[in-house]
């Protein structure tokens, strides 16, 4: 969780510095250029300072070892995987963009596997307390 935590905080810090470089990391066309109407940009910053407000929950998360969000982010991460792998399979990403997908999802499946290595897949389910 941290690792991906880390890599989240400085993609989008890179997105948020140099979005260009981001943009070419990520397989996409750089414009020396850009026709007016062009928010490309905007999006970079934008979808930049939700990978940096995620890259600090994820870490925030490992530090308190708060295994209920480690738990949410296996299925959401799936479907990131879903949707950006959709992207490439129709052409509508570069390829080089399926690394992002890939990272999703082998990110899902090693938090699942060790959440269920470690009996934390499922929540506990916790008997009422007798108070007398």
């Amino acid at each position: 969780m941290a690792v991906f935590g880390f890599l989240a905080l400085a993609m989008g810090l890179l997105g948020l510095v140099s979005p260009a470089t981001l943009l070419a990391v990520l397989g996409f066309e750089v414009l020396d250029v850009r026709p007016a109407g062009d928010y490309t940009l905007v999006y970079m910053a934008a979808s930049s300072m939700a990978a940096v407000n995620m890259g600090v929950y994820y870490l925030l998360a490992a530090a308190a070892d708060y295994t209920p969000f480690f738990r949410w982010t296996v299925p959401f991460r799936l479907v990131t995987f879903t949707v950006f792998t959709t992207l490439v399979l129709t052409g509508a990403a570069p390829a080089k963009f399926f690394g992002v997908g890939l990272w999703e999802g082998v990110g899902a499946l090693v938090t699942g596997f060790a959440l269920w290595r470690e009996g934390k897949l499922l929540p506990s389910r916790r008997q009422p307390q007798n108070v007398t």
